[in-house]
């Protein structure tokens, strides 16, 4: 962590204790969303989300995180709810990330001025022709920062975030995914792989990148399968869990046998209803979260 602001900021593990997050409210962003528009599903509902949204911050609150929430304006940026793509949090600072959905532009700069009025320092920003969005990142250590290259981010993104990282003693490592539904859909390296601990993840093999899948192994990583039925059914979001600690997460209600596995694992898992909100709009409660502090 940044000697300059101890326990501000720093957040270098997908699974250590959440203490601060940075959210927005659905209820004024999503207000109005053109659901054609925003790509989402026919069970998008704005008043229902905004509710199941706030069941989640409620439960993000009860584990003793702070939340840091960016201003509830309705500013018609539904997406802005989806906390975890416009920037990256490290120990030294904030990256500032470029979005590849277009409709979502805006959003890394309602990030740097979160950032600035909370005075976390600003490590670096992405800038065209580059993309990265936060749902592409994950970090394997503290040291390892895998990085998936597809329709949301570009292979110069990635270069440009090495850059950055790299001299901070963090290695950067580009995986290709695959098109899966196609370019106007939502595939994430975090679609595939949600870390439930520093030893543990869950994951959708068959569409896992092969030479992730054999770092993950060879860092000795056990990886426990959800079940492949519920995420075709859910478009990948039973597998988008949410670490508050080391093997406690918050997950989407609806897909009992992806939470027996993980409950096998020696996971607690608790659940909320978000068909209106995560399952119609394609972000889990990971997307609806951008940590800003582990410990």
């Amino acid at each position: 962590m940044d000697a300059a602001n101890p326990g501000l900021y720093g957040s270098q593990s997908m699974a250590g204790r959440l203490r601060r997050v940075l959210m927005r409210a659905a209820g004024s962003a999503m207000r109005g969303a053109d659901a054609a528009r925003w790509h989402y599903g026919p069970g998008f509902d704005a008043g229902r989300a905004a509710a199941q949204h706030g069941q989640l911050a409620e439960m993000v609150a009860e584990t003793g995180a702070e939340i840091l929430w960016l201003d509830d304006i309705e500013n018609g940026l539904a997406d802005s709810v989806f906390t975890h793509d416009p920037s990256l949090m490290t120990d030294h600072g904030a990256l500032i990330l470029r979005m590849g959905k277009p409709l979502r532009a805006p959003e890394p700069a309602l990030h740097e001025a979160a950032y600035a009025a909370l005075g976390i320092p600003i490590l670096g920003r992405i800038e065209a022709p580059g993309q990265v969005e936060g749902g592409d990142c994950v970090w394997v250590d503290r040291t390892t920062l895998a990085v998936g290259r597809g329709v949301r981010t570009n292979q110069e993104g990635i270069r440009q975030l090495a850059a950055v990282l790299t001299p901070k003693g963090i290695s950067v490592h580009g995986f290709d995914l695959p098109l899966w539904h196609g370019e106007e859909a939502c595939l994430h390296l975090m679609s595939v792989v949600s870390p439930l601990a520093d030893d543990l993840a869950l994951v959708h093999a068959p569409l896992l990148p092969a030479a992730f899948y054999q770092m993950l192994k060879a860092r000795g990583i056990r990886l426990v399968e959800g079940d492949a039925g519920e995420f075709a059914s859910s478009n990948g979001l039973s597998l988008n869990v949410l670490p508050t600690a080391p093997r406690e997460v918050i997950a989407v209600a609806g897909f009992p046998k992806t939470k027996a596995a993980m409950e096998a694992a020696g996971c607690t898992v608790r659940t909320f209803e978000a068909d209106a909100l995560c399952i119609a709009c394609e972000g889990g409660p990971t997307c609806l979260t951008r940590p800003v502090l582990r410990a």
